[in-house]
């Protein structure tokens, strides 16, 4: 359940040394900063203010200004479209040391989804005038941005496919790929709801359902204790292309 008008929680600053000293060393792990030094990995860090949302709170609406950057430093955000009927579209989950907010860095246009906290959550924002002066500072991390912004662009563009090649099958068979470990056997990295999978992929639960189950009865995954473990990663790939 999505809670709108929840009253906005104060920002808690890095005030001391060793709280800074994590983020620095957090934010060395994401992959927008990953290449900078620690000094420049420090700049950001100063700039940056932690703020907590519960299950269910709403992190930014629709149509929002779009003024800063979000790192989610612990629990689980879901990116989606709500109709007017209340219907979701799950765009994407992200986890700790996913980002949102990259396209907002740019052109400072008003947000393009809802960004609501599946988990309780504490995330990084970082204010787009700050992130602007330390990018001169640091130009490497202009190229990191240009790098993810053509991550996602790939990933739209897999997904569009997808929605107009695919069955149902095959679309959750690529969803199952998308969120797994490397290797064989993996595990998804990420415990996506049937539910979840549905509204990621335009479909019902109890088709994805359907095809969770044929997919354990062909050998291509197995399920314990809501872990999901990929068994058949050739055989599951294959599932998840186009049927000539």
């Amino acid at each position: 359940m999505v809670t709108f008008g929840t009253t906005p929680l104060r920002f808690t600053p890095p005030t001391m040394s060793v709280s800074l000293n994590r983020i620095t060393d957090f934010l060395s792990t994401v992959p927008l900063f990953r290449e900078l030094e620690r000094s420049a990995v420090g700049g950001f860090a100063e700039l940056t203010r932690e703020q907590r949302f519960a299950k269910g709170a709403m992190i930014v609406t629709e149509g929002d200004p779009g003024d800063a950057l979000f790192v989610v430093r612990s629990g689980e955000v879901k990116v989606v479209l709500i109709a007017d009927d209340g219907r979701e579209v799950i765009l994407n989950v992200l986890t700790v040391g996913d980002h949102f907010g990259e396209l907002s860095l740019i052109d400072g246009r008003p947000r393009s989804a809802h960004v609501v906290a599946t988990q309780p959550s504490i995330l990084l924002v970082l204010r787009r005038a700050d992130f602007r002066r330390q990018v001169e500072a640091s130009p490497q991390v202009a190229w990191g941005l240009m790098v993810e912004l053509s991550r996602r662009l790939r990933q739209a563009d897999g997904t569009i496919g997808s929605l107009v090649l695919l069955d149902v099958p095959g679309r959750v068979a690529k969803v199952l790929l998308a969120h797994a470990t490397p290797g064989d056997p993996a595990t998804l990295v990420k415990q996506l709801t049937h539910q979840t999978m549905a509204q990621m992929i335009g479909a019902s639960r109890e088709t994805v359902s359907r095809a969770m189950a044929e997919f354990q009865e062909k050998g291509l995954i197995a399920v314990q204790r809501r872990v999901v473990t990929i068994v058949d990663r050739a055989a599951l790939e294959a599932r998840a292309r186009p049927r000539g």
